[in-house]
């Protein structure tokens, strides 16, 4: 994606703990010689020589998994919140824009199958589970239930090989309009533009 040198967002703790909080994501690969997306939720693992993979499923009815083990490079998009600008906000004639958060990340994948696929299922269900009342775990499946449901699946590892971040927050802006942006979003009753005013204030504080 294009990134200005302005919204480069090159904190890879920030990054990744945002991969972790949006994992909901969108993975871009062919299909049938076709672009194909499939948005899927995704588990991002450090391994211990300090690389990190992706893994995930798909459904063997998908035909996107066919080609994921012969794409040279695959990308997975993870997108945050974002939100309307209104040039009306601005001190000085300007037009509209949008800001926004958004991460690309680019690698090679192998499917991941058995102990593997386990692995991944139980770690997924065991992070989006954590803090909620009557939590499931893959443990406590009955067996022939899980095993039907696995026969379905088409587990992937993705690792990682190049991570392309921006944060679009209105870098470009003097401090007086920065902040008239900033209380125009606050004022929002859109969880998204709440979210945006949240992370510019982060980068830069104007009161």
């Amino acid at each position: 994606m294009y990134i200005h040198p302005l919204n480069a967002w090159e904190s890879q703790p920030e990054v990744l703990d945002f991969i972790r909080k949006n994992a909901f994501a969108t993975l871009y690969a062919q299909a049938e010689g076709r672009p194909w997306a499939t948005h899927l939720p995704v588990f991002l693992e450090g391994k211990p020589e300090g690389k990190f993979v992706l893994h995930g499923h798909l459904a063997k009815a998908n035909l996107q998994w066919k080609q994921l083990a012969q794409a040279e490079e695959v990308l997975v998009v993870f997108q945050g919140p974002h939100a309307y600008i209104s040039s009306s906000w601005y001190t000085h004639e300007n037009v509209p824009t949008w800001n926004y958060l958004a991460v690309h990340v680019y690698g090679k994948v192998r499917l991941i199958e058995g102990e593997e696929l386990m692995h991944h299922l139980k770690s997924l269900v065991d992070q989006f589970e954590t803090g909620r009342p009557n939590r499931v775990q893959v443990e406590t499946m009955s067996p022939g239930y899980l095993e039907g449901q696995i026969r379905a699946l088409v587990g992937f590892e993705l690792e990682i090989t190049e991570v392309h971040a921006s944060a679009k927050l209105s870098q470009n802006r003097d401090d007086e309009n920065y902040e008239r942006i900033l209380q125009q979003l606050e004022q929002s009753t859109t969880p998204g533009d709440l979210e945006v005013a949240e992370e510019m204030r982060k980068r830069r504080q104007t009161r």
